[in-house]
């Protein structure tokens, strides 16, 4: 087996993996884009090593492995770079609707205590006004009955 041979492999691998993801909805489309593109590139460079070769010497790069590694560590340095955008954006938004969230959390508390006030001015009115009408009449006269 040779080191194309199992570059094949690994790209397969690699392919089955990302389709699997995003069947589970573990990744989304726009990665797995970036990801299938990088799958196939080393599938054809597997498949045909002489592509590498040829974009070696139109480089001046003379090996063309060192050629690959520098593609390989520019591609992870692009992705990295892009992801690190992409988590610091969802930082601010996490914080932003986290900041909603307690302020939210805050108004439903204020309106609760609010209608808990309102709730015992009514059990208390209604009290009151429950007393009125059983209470007996003062008209000068006792309870008393000769």
């Amino acid at each position: 087996m040779t080191v194309y041979h199992l570059g094949l492999i690994g790209a397969a691998i690699a392919l089955v993996v990302i389709f699997e993801m995003l069947r589970r909805r573990r990744m989304r489309e726009k990665y797995a884009i970036i990801w299938v593109v990088l799958a196939v590139f080393i599938v054809l460079i597997a498949a045909f090593p002489k592509i590498l070769t040829w974009a070696a010497d139109l480089t001046g790069v003379e090996v063309p492995a060192n050629l690959l590694f520098f593609g390989a560590s520019l591609l992870l340095l692009a992705m990295n770079v892009q992801l690190s955008s992409e988590v610091s954006r969802l930082e601010d938004k996490v914080r932003t609707l986290a900041e909603e969230l307690g302020l939210q959390r805050l108004r439903i508390e204020q309106v609760e205590q609010i209608e808990e006030i309102e709730r015992a001015e009514q059990i208390e009115q209604a009290e009151k006004s429950g007393m009125a009408d059983h209470e007996p009449a003062h008209d000068g006269t006792s309870g008393d009955a000769p």
